[in-house]
């Protein structure tokens, strides 16, 4: 995404037609959950923006077991949940993911990368979901986003009557919420609901009481408090009920966390704080600038962006879920609900695109709360408010996306150098000069540190972009990205006035290009290589010749 300046798109490529490619591409290739699915087959049918999942996948294997049901009649009861079957709902310091059969299968409370208290999207009900939706199994559903939000409205369509589900999570003030309102549309639909709290990624069963015309739920260091409209009661282990609503009807639910040893919050008015959150999110996506005839795809794609930002450091996720696999029943199925530097560098850049400037000002402090110390123990990856030590685990219980396990959290790249990271964070900070971001002498600091380090290191092998998980080799797209790094010092110093050796880094600079010409172009194939050759015929040997071009995220040494 180095297309990306301070301008609008139509202002930097005059060209009509380039101006609305590039937008395409920002919004092809702004989904979330890109590590973790590729995008070989959309849904059929995808009538809201954003789109019905941030995630549009996974590729091959399920590719033509059925169609998207999204304005389609299907059972209830026999549909199986595809990723694009999913919307996403945040309150930009965690995020959920809600099906087309109205389940919320995917929350982590109160963070991005805590524990899960709904699951049922690695497993099953039994692992946790929240699921309001009609009792009919034949039933067409359609979804929309109130535009410019992450207000979500399903509406299903049954013999009997229409239904619509409202789902969001306000934007935080004293503890996350989760707000459902049923409104009724037509005739007159029953529903149901069951809810289903395991927390700790789908292991523990809570204990429920009802205080003060709420049910408790508290497990450990977990409390969840639910307001429901209508009488609910116990049956095996969940909450549920049945009700009937006619047109003109509304029925809101509220789901609270809160620290087990602290008192519950006051709770959240949905008649209130729905509204609200449609007005702040339409607030924030109203300042998208640029965009064409693309401008809709564009805002949209933003604030789903805007849904990874965590708002109390700046910090960016690259995903709000962990596992989901690269290919249905393979094992390459990472914890992505961190902060890695590339990715976010990619995120940051859009937003500056697109006019948003205070998000680059929270990244960049974050990023030198991040990055603060030695810079030779700078990581790929931290968590969302600056931490390094992330640990990998796998989760027995959990069977997986569609069986592809193993299910894990926390993700042992986290140590792992790569020597393109120092080149992504400058030319982030560079894009940002480019775009008026008032400069810091604290962030200018960081960077000529950062340089110093790479004078010595950008000759070192790495575990590169694809993160592989055997020894360090040389990458071509490393010592690229360490030109990068160097060519953005020099152009701090000559363009922007900032104090710094813009000679000496302008040599290195020189060096990379001389090393990446030598070693890591191929004249045969007249391309560039994976990694550097080392025989004197221009091959590297046999033993370190890459085994395919595939993502490598990951891989088991």
């Amino acid at each position: 995404m180095t297309w990306f300046n301070s301008k609008p798109i139509s202002a930097v490529f005059p060209d009509t037609g380039q101006s609305e490619g590039i937008v395409q591409r920002l919004v092809d290739s702004s989904s979330p959950m890109s590590k973790e699915c590729s995008a070989e087959r959309k849904p059929d049918l995808a009538p809201v923006r954003p789109p019905v999942s941030p995630t549009i996948g996974p590729s091959g294997s399920r590719g033509d077991m059925h169609t998207s049901a999204v304005g389609q009649r299907f059972s209830v009861a026999m549909w199986k949940m595809r990723i694009e079957d999913y919307g996403l709902i945040g309150d930009t310091q965690t995020a959920a993911l809600v099906g087309i059969d109205g389940s919320i299968d995917w929350l982590c409370l109160p963070r991005f990368d805590s524990g899960a208290c709904f699951a049922a999207l690695l497993g099953d009900r039994s692992h946790g979901r929240w699921r309001l939706g009609p009792a009919a199994h034949d039933v067409r559903v359609e979804r929309r986003y109130v535009p410019g939000t992450l207000v979500l409205e399903t509406t299903f369509h049954t013999a009997d009557g229409t239904a619509r589900v409202v789902d969001c999570m306000p934007i935080r003030g004293s503890a996350p919420d989760v707000v459902r309102i049923v409104e009724g549309v037509a005739g007159h639909t029953v529903m149901e609901m069951d809810l289903v709290v395991r927390f700790d990624y789908g292991s523990t069963v809570p204990w429920v009481r009802r205080l003060d015309g709420t049910w408790s739920l508290v497990a450990g260091p977990d409390a969840l408090e639910l307001f429901a409209g209508v009488p609910v009661h116990g049956e095996d282990l969940s909450t549920v009920t049945t009700f009937t609503v006619g047109a003109g009807d509304r029925v809101a639910f509220v789901l609270t966390w809160h620290s087990s040893s602290a008192p519950a919050p006051r709770r959240a008015d949905p008649d209130r704080v729905v509204p609200d959150t449609v007005a702040w999110w339409e607030a924030w996506s109203d300042r998208c600038v640029g965009g064409g005839r693309w401008e809709t795809e564009l805002r949209d794609s933003l604030v789903t962006l805007k849904a990874l930002t965590y708002a109390p450091t700046g910090g960016i996720v690259a995903a709000p879920t962990t596992s989901l696999p690269e290919v249905i029943g393979g094992v390459r199925n990472w914890d992505y609900r961190y902060c890695w530097l590339r990715d976010a560098t990619f995120t940051l850049q859009a937003l500056l695109a697109a006019g948003f400037d205070d998000e680059a000002v929270a990244w960049r402090d974050w990023l030198l709360r991040a990055l603060a110390g030695d810079p030779s123990q700078l990581q790929i990856m931290y968590g969302v408010a600056g931490e390094r030590r992330l640990p990998e685990l796998e989760l027995g219980w959990l069977p997986g996306y569609e069986g592809s396990g193993p299910v894990r959290i926390g993700n042992g790249a986290a140590t792992q150098r790569q020597l393109d990271v120092p080149g992504e964070v400058m030319d982030a900070l560079h894009q940002a000069r480019l775009a008026g971001i008032p400069p810091s002498t604290d962030a200018w600091e960081m960077q000529r540190t950062l340089l110093d380090w790479l004078e010595s290191a950008w000759r070192e092998t790495d575990s590169g972009l694809w993160e592989v998980r055997g020894e360090p080799r040389h990458f071509v797209h490393s010592k690229m990205m360490c030109w990068v790094a160097f060519d953005r010092g020099v152009q701090a110093v000559e363009r922007f006035g900032v104090d710094g050796p813009a000679v000496r880094w302008a040599g290195l600079r020189d060096a990379v290009h001389a090393e990446v010409c030598q070693r890591g172009w191929d004249a045969q194939r007249g391309g560039a290589r994976c990694q550097p050759a080392h025989d004197a015929d221009g091959r590297f040997p046999a033993s370190e010749r890459p085994s395919s071009g595939r993502h490598d995220r990951g891989r088991p040494a």
